[in-house]
């Protein structure tokens, strides 16, 4: 029964170009392709990669974030019984109303109660040390990524020409620095995954899971197909923008605005050219024309799956892009970077008697990566 399971989920019919077998793919003492069973190793990565980032945060990112004054404590709101079951019964945020009654009930001021909400609405939020410390995971996996890409595609002729990529498919030999890049990208997605629920949730929250899997099964089906070549180019295009949106956020929190919004700005830039230009125009048009013309291997369902995925991505790229319109929008309104509509929301935690605000920095893009294949 597992082997009848088996086989049909591998069937050629669906995965592989007409005529082309598994047993064309099977890798001898001279030439080496993708392998299902590789897929499997990601997980382990997964697991290795949490575990890094662990270290990394608790050992690294942690002690920078607080040698630059980023607050990792904040202040709780006093236990009050009546206030306390407003919160969790009635409403989070009170109207002016209520509060009058609440002030009055409590022998309070309005702005002792205010603050109250305040402070209990945001200890159950990150702090921005935390979100500092993602934040510098993200952006040392992005370049140290990114980098190495670049490093092993400069030579390659389908950097050159994208129609390489079709040229002979699926007869494209493997070498280990494409299994290298595939197989820990892969791992780094689906640790995303298994982190989702520990990590700083923001409002765009399906989307980040709609993307996180569509990532997933995108590097999963070239994977399986053969189509690596495609797939690193995509990587090529993802993480360089994500390097400036996690350095935007980071200065953010470190509340350096000029070099936050100049981030922001090359960010910005960065991002409209390589996924709403080049990713398209480029890639996608590649994929969808130039495959089965030059590569003569005719339609097969994995195809369509796998250019679906690749259209999936750019919906939400196009998403994204709107949401960063209107900040480029503000920001040149307003000549500074304004808060993500997408992030979580941090609110003014201690604001005293006279109204001056001594709580968290606001400005600055704190959008979640607008990740990847991803």
């Amino acid at each position: 029964m597992v082997a009848y399971q088996y086989s049909w989920f591998w069937n050629e019919r669906f995965w592989l170009p007409p005529n082309v077998t598994w047993a064309d793919l099977r890798n001898t003492d001279e030439v080496q392709y993708p392998q299902t069973t590789q897929l499997y190793v990601s997980v382990g990565y997964a697991v290795v990669l949490l575990i890094i980032r662990l270290i990394f945060e608790r050992f690294i990112a942690g002690p920078i974030g607080q040698s630059l004054g980023i607050p990792g404590e904040r202040k709780y709101a006093e236990p009050n019984a009546i206030l306390e079951k407003v919160f969790t019964s009635i409403t989070k945020n009170p109207d002016e109303k209520r509060l009058q009654g609440l002030a009055k009930q409590l022998d309070w001021s309005e702005r002792q109660v205010q603050r109250w909400f305040r402070r209990r609405r945001n200890q159950d939020r990150p702090t921005l040390l935390q979100k500092f410390k993602e934040g510098s995971w993200r952006f040392t996996f992005y370049t140290l990524s990114f980098s190495y890409a670049v490093t092993i595609l400069k030579d390659k002729p389908w950097l050159k020409d994208i129609k390489y990529c079709w040229y002979d498919f699926p007869d494209h030999p493997l070498t280990d620095d494409i299994t290298y890049l595939y197989i820990v990208e892969l791992g780094f997605y689906w640790s995303l995954i298994f982190s989702l629920f520990r990590d700083v949730k923001r409002k765009d929250f399906p989307e980040q899971v709609i993307h996180h899997v569509c990532t997933i099964a995108l590097i999963s089906f070239s994977w399986v197909d053969n189509l690596v070549r495609a797939g690193s180019l995509v990587f090529l295009l993802h993480d360089v923008s994500d390097i400036f949106l996690e350095a935007a956020k980071l200065l953010n929190y470190a509340k350096c605005q000029g070099l936050c919004d100049a981030c922001f700005v090359v960010f910005a830039i960065i991002f409209f050219v390589s996924r709403l230009f080049i990713y398209p125009y480029w890639l996608v048009y590649s994929a969808a024309t130039d495959s089965t013309v030059i590569a003569g291997t005719g339609m097969f369902p994995a195809y369509y799956v796998f250019n679906g995925l690749l259209l999936l991505l750019q919906c939400l790229h196009i998403f994204w892009g709107i949401t960063i319109a209107k900040m480029a929008y503000k920001f040149v309104i307003s000549g500074t970077a304004e808060k993500d509509d997408r992030s979580d929301v941090e609110e003014n935690s201690d604001v005293d008697e006279n109204g001056k605000i001594n709580g968290l920095y606001q400005n600055g893009p704190t959008s979640n990566s607008t990740n990847h294949v991803h």
